[in-house]
């Protein structure tokens, strides 16, 4: 079978991205250079984070084409990483709201890549 491991986003400045990731996932990268940093997830997940001025080929592509999702269990996790997350002074793109498939909200990362809290109901 065919499963994708890995997410690679483009960023401005790896450091930066670095620093923010290891604020909201709670641990350092295990690669960090002046053009890439690299975490492991607790799933196996990797997510690296490119420089946009280095990556080949070159892209146009910039954040908030896509969203990095996490789910949690229930309202009450999601309205607790909501406040976490404001607390840390990330910008919120929506608020907590009940939407067809559940309860979510959206935050952005520092290039403007959309982070989905959800849990399903």
């Amino acid at each position: 079978m065919f499963n994708p491991d890995f997410i690679l986003l483009y960023v401005d400045s790896p450091a930066a991205s670095a620093t923010f990731y290891q604020r909201i996932l709670g641990h350092a990268p295990i690669e960090l250079s002046a053009t890439f940093a690299l975490f492991k997830l607790a799933s196996g997940l990797k997510l690296g984070l490119w420089s946009k001025h280095t990556v080949e080929p070159a892209t146009g592509t910039t954040g908030g084409g896509g969203e990095l999702a996490f789910m949690l269990q229930g309202r009450e996790a999601v309205q607790a990483q909501y406040e976490v997350w404001s607390k840390l002074g990330l910008v919120i793109a929506q608020e907590p709201t009940a939407m067809d498939f559940g309860y979510t909200f959206v935050a952005l990362d520092p290039d403007s890549h959309r982070l989905r809290i959800y849990t399903l109901e």
